[in-house]
């Protein structure tokens, strides 16, 4: 059993941690902002209510994607028309030098990719394991601002490493509201 002596050791021990904490962290609690770099808006023409379509037309759902954290980081919160439902966080890791992008649904999906700003678009790329157990899969997904205020969102893979190339998923976004 700790005795009173002791509990107050932890405690100021405690405060003291919490006191050093932010400092530890590289944030020092005042006015600070630490996402104002020129970096953390290179995706910023990606924020807003999005319909979804295929180049031809047909609709392939929602996308409400948001600045989150103090405007660090972007949520991008997906439903699809076939029922998939999937969320993405994204951000820009200083330390790195690379946007980030962690991507979860509702079919145990996860995608981890790294890239940036690429002629113009944003570039992200990752692996995964191949469903089937054989090799990995390799994903790139490009995202490009067009001059009708629409973006292009282009994801493609790769079982081979790299050397051919198949469509997962080419949709059209047009702005509804953001």
């Amino acid at each position: 059993m700790i005795n009173l002596e002791m509990r107050s050791v932890a405690l100021a021990a405690m405060v003291c941690l919490l006191a050093i904490a932010p400092g530890v962290w590289g944030q020092d609690g005042g006015d600070a902002k630490p996402c104002t770099s020129p970096e953390y808006s290179q995706f910023d023409f990606w924020v807003g209510d999005w319909q979804v379509t295929s180049p031809e037309g047909k609709q392939q759902g929602t996308n409400h994607i948001v600045k989150i954290l103090g405007e660090c980081a972007i949520q991008e919160n997906w439903t699809g028309t076939g029922g998939s439902i999937g969320q993405s966080y994204n951000i820009y890791s200083s330390a790195r030098g690379v946007w980030h992008q962690t991507w979860v649904d509702n079919s145990g999906s996860l995608l981890l990719l790294d890239g940036g700003i690429e002629d113009g678009r944003m570039v992200l790329r990752g692996e995964t394991p191949a469903r089937d157990g054989n090799g990995t899969v390799v994903h790139e997904i490009s995202w490009t601002p067009m001059d009708t205020g629409q973006v292009r969102q282009h994801w493609r893979i790769s079982k081979d490493g790299g050397g051919a190339w198949q469509d997962a998923f080419l949709g059209i976004y047009t702005r509804t509201t953001g």
